[in-house]
């Protein structure tokens, strides 16, 4: 008897991946989300003027912004009604003469308590809820990262650095892969002008998969048509980020950063505004108003896509969508708070999420004289 539902985890599983290595479009996409709730306020526009812990995410160059003391970065976000759970934990050490940053970064993307409706049916025809089992898709990556400051002086800084990655995924029992990759990062700054690349990837990242299934579990997906997966190797091409930014001093305790990026992808054309069968790209842009270094307000755009015109089903009119986003910051002291509040669709079709991060300068105390 052909069970009346299956499992949507399983289903993903069987269909989404071959037997064969192959480059994914959107391979280790949870990677993408994004890291702090700064760089998500501003759309993600921060490979040229990050210089927190978040640097080991976004652009490892960026972490030589890191000094004297470590730092801690933590975030959490819920999607969708708080299905799917997003956490971020990174470390920043710079050392002692601030030259070189090492720095620690964790991601966690999960959907957890997904009801496995494999043996709902029971080979009578009678529904028997008590088969039914709970499990957790969950996605993580565990990057290390090296920073080095190449140039150091008044009219240009020029940084450099590296990440290896280590992602691990996991479906239930049913399945898990392995990866690892390498990524690579530059920044130069020259006066008030900031500039940034990011090549993420650039080994070409992989994730090899296993499977377990019982043989129970094989005779099910037998009887309702599915094939039975195998090992296979998934690959993720690199992409390449390009980022410019200019910081405008509003008088002599404030000011504007301006910063744009173009996110450019070699696995295949997308639906993005530079879209050719050898790459695309995508372009990002954000800003942030610096008050005091106290307050900061935040706003970007991301994420443009073509679409069909809203009730133009006739015509086929397409027209240009966008994400957009906001936030803000406040430090006291040696801790920073930082919210964004994020539109996971477009424009004109609203779905909010509201992510708060928090930044912590691990300041040692100064001993008093006696």
């Amino acid at each position: 008897m052909k069970p009346t539902t299956l499992c949507l985890s399983l289903l993903t599983i069987l269909f989404s991946v071959s037997a064969t290595a192959q480059f994914r479009k959107y391979s280790n996409e949870f990677l993408n989300i994004g890291a702090g709730a700064r760089g998500l306020a501003m759309g993600g526009a921060q490979v040229a003027s990050v210089q927190d812990g978040t640097a080991g995410y976004w652009n490892p160059a960026g972490l030589t912004g890191v000094k004297n003391n470590p730092q801690v970065n933590l975030m959490h976000a819920e999607y969708f009604a708080g299905i799917g759970k997003y956490d971020y934990v990174g470390v920043a050490f710079p050392t002692a003469n601030n030259k070189r940053t090492i720095g620690i970064t964790g991601l966690r993307f999960a959907v957890d308590d997904i009801m496995n409706t494999l043996f709902l049916v029971e080979p009578d025809g009678t529904i028997n809820y008590n088969n039914i089992q709970a499990f957790s898709s969950a996605d993580y990556a565990f990057i290390f990262s090296f920073a080095q400051k190449l140039k150091e002086s008044e009219k240009k800084n020029i940084n450099f650095g590296l990440n290896a990655k280590v992602i691990h995924r996991s479906v239930g029992k049913f399945a898990k892969a392995w990866g690892f990759g390498l990524d690579a990062g530059l920044q130069i700054q020259a006066k008030n002008w900031r500039f940034g690349v990011s090549a993420r990837d650039i080994t070409t990242t992989f994730n090899a998969w296993s499977f377990s299934f019982t043989e129970r579990e094989k005779e099910v997906l037998y009887l309702t048509k599915n094939d039975i997966p195998v090992k296979s190797t998934e690959l993720t091409a690199p992409r390449l980020i390009l980022g410019i930014g200019h910081e405008f001093n509003l008088g002599k305790s404030s000011s504007l950063l301006i910063e744009g990026n173009l996110d450019l992808t070699f696995d295949g054309q997308r639906n993005t505004v530079i879209s050719t069968s050898g790459f695309s790209g995508d372009p990002k842009l954000g800003l942030e108003l610096n008050i005091k270094n106290v307050f900061r307000i935040r706003g970007g755009i991301t994420n443009f896509q073509q679409a069909l015109s809203d009730g133009d089903t006739l015509n086929q009119k397409k027209v240009w969508i966008y994400q957009p986003c906001a936030g803000a910051g406040f430090k006291i002291g040696n801790v920073t708070i930082d919210y964004a509040y994020n539109n996971l669709a477009n424009q004109s079709n609203p779905l909010y999420t509201h992510v708060f991060s928090l930044k912590l300068d691990m300041v040692k105390a100064k001993k008093e004289n006696d």
